[in-house]
């Protein structure tokens, strides 16, 4: 038995030592992604409970073996290869309301937070209806939709940042389009968090729900494989005015370009390599059409990010996060870390 096998099976015993945790081997991570691609895991780790999953946390990163935090999985992709170290996941799903104030654990998943308060009369994050995922990944890349993001209604988060639970305020959490400071601290990993909302009528609120989710589903059919939009939108204000002279008005939404704009123009949709398809309606829309591959989906997008950067000098930015790759692009890291 070589030392790498040996840390492994002492990481397992001690992983599968804790309450209310399983523990398994050789998982195929393609399981947990809505890709549905990746290779195993060595070990990989799921608990509902805090205290266990902090614990575990310990215990892998003592190991000396790679550790990387996995959510619901929608914006991820993994390596065909896997993952050589310990993939751990957080499940806990408390929902609870105090008048305008609701409190949700990380791994609810969004649908099930924008019905509840939704079903409740509480308006704020109805827009978010059909977005994949768990709270704790909308919160830790301030998701939005149609001109809202869930920023607007942060109140507090709770987090775990290796030694201890800590909190942050709105301001602390440093949100920008699609970004928080827990992009930047992957080790940070996000507990729950506190919405403050506001009074509504439920009945309007789940119509205009339900107009949004039917919407989305034409767009991002509830069966595809796929992590809906791939890129970030630009922000207009952001953009080289030579880029931003040549944008159509029509184009502009609420001061942002959408990067399937730049897409279409270099000609990405309907593009394919193997069972990765870009859509012939979408051209930010990338999906696996059967038995796609992580090698074809990131060749995919390395593809569209240097189209975009030969014709306009300006760099495509991923959803997306990556797990198990040593080298697969620019932006591409060994390990993310994603809720």
């Amino acid at each position: 038995m070589n030392r790498a096998t040996g840390v492994v099976d002492e990481t397992f015993e001690e992983l599968s030592a804790l309450p209310s945790i399983t523990v398994l081997r050789n998982a195929p991570l393609s399981s947990y992604t809505r890709f549905g691609i990746g290779g195993p895991a060595d070990l990989f780790a799921s608990t509902d409970s805090p205290a266990s999953f902090m614990e575990a946390w310990r215990i892998a990163n003592a190991s000396g073996l790679d550790t990387v935090v996995i959510g619901g999985g929608t914006n991820l992709i993994v390596s065909d290869a896997g993952f050589r170290g310990v993939v751990l996941k957080l499940s806990n799903t408390g929902l609870r309301a105090d008048r305008e104030t609701v409190c949700v654990d990380s791994g609810v998943p969004l649908q099930t937070l924008v019905d509840f308060t939704v079903d409740a009369g509480l308006k704020g994050i109805e827009t978010m209806t059909g977005i994949p995922g768990s709270t704790g990944a909308a919160v830790y890349g301030n998701a939005g939709a149609y001109g809202h993001s869930i920023t607007e209604r942060v109140f507090r988060v709770r987090f775990f940042d290796g030694a201890g639970i800590r909190e942050f305020d709105n301001a602390q959490c440093e949100f920008h389009y699609r970004e928080s400071i827990f992009k930047r601290h992957k080790d940070w990993i996000i507990l729950s968090a506190e919405l403050a909302m506001e009074r509504g009528d439920a009945a309007a609120l789940r119509e205009k729900a339900d107009q949004i989710r039917g919407i989305r589903d034409k767009k991002y059919p509830p069966t595809m494989k796929c992590a809906g939009s791939i890129f970030k939108n630009f922000l207009l204000a952001e953009l080289p005015s030579r880029v931003a002279s040549e944008i159509p008005g029509k184009v502009i939404i609420e001061g942002k370009v959408p990067s399937a704009w730049f897409l279409e123009q270099v000609e990405a949709k309907g593009m394919k390599a193997g069972d990765i398809h870009v859509a012939d309606y979408h051209a930010n829309l990338i999906y696996n059409a059967g038995q796609g591959t992580a090698r074809e989906l990131v060749e995919i997008i390395n593809e569209l990010k240097q189209r975009v950067e030969r014709r306009w000098g300006i760099p495509l930015q991923e959803e997306v996060q990556y797990v198990g790759f040593a080298d697969a692009g620019s932006t591409v890291n060994e390990q993310a870390v994603t809720i």
